[in-house]
């Protein structure tokens, strides 16, 4: 048997995180609830990954969701005055990376995949669902923007297990 090469193993995890017990109680409870993966676009085109959306029922339907007011998709949003909104599925982990700014996109977000251009703001074209969000709102809400919207159109495409978020890992659900 060889002797394993120094460097030539790779990390389970980030070893560069700051340790769980040093981590904000809110943070760590954060972690706790599971959270659909999305992914937000808008005309420009910009894109951002987001797991804190909320969808709420009604005439009309609404999405509420928290976003960095500093990334270029709120920039995007806030002139456009809407966005799509599309739930991630299993094995489009690295897309929601690409998005989140973890993982490089050489020639920028939109270079690679297919992409279904609407009013809204381009969507996966694999995408099993997506709604095109009129926004109504966004006001300072912790750390960033807590935005809400109207949704003025959904398309169901398909159905196939959805991409969650728990404890800083991707998960099928």
């Amino acid at each position: 048997m060889d002797p394993i090469e120094p460097g030539a193993q790779i990390h389970g995890t980030d070893p560069f995180a700051t340790p769980e017990e040093a981590r904000s109680p809110i943070r760590r409870f954060r972690g706790r609830l599971a959270s659909p993966v999305t992914l937000w676009t808008a005309p420009g085109p910009a894109g951002f990954t987001v797991s804190s959306t909320l969808v709420i029922d009604g005439d009309p339907g609404r999405l509420i969701g928290h976003l960095d007011d500093e990334a270029d998709l709120w920039t995007a949003v806030s002139a456009a005055g809407r966005f799509a909104v599309t739930p991630l599925a299993a094995g489009q982990g690295q897309l929601a990376d690409r998005f989140a700014g973890l993982m490089p996109a050489p020639g920028g977000l939109f270079r690679t995949g297919q992409w279904t251009q609407t009013p809204f703001g381009p969507v996966p074209a694999d995408a099993g669902a997506w709604a095109g969000c009129r926004l109504d709102s966004a006001r300072e809400f912790g750390w960033g923007l807590l935005v809400e919207a109207t949704i003025e159109q959904v398309e169901i495409l398909g159905d196939g297990p959805p991409l969650i978020h728990y404890r800083g890992r991707y998960l099928a659900g």
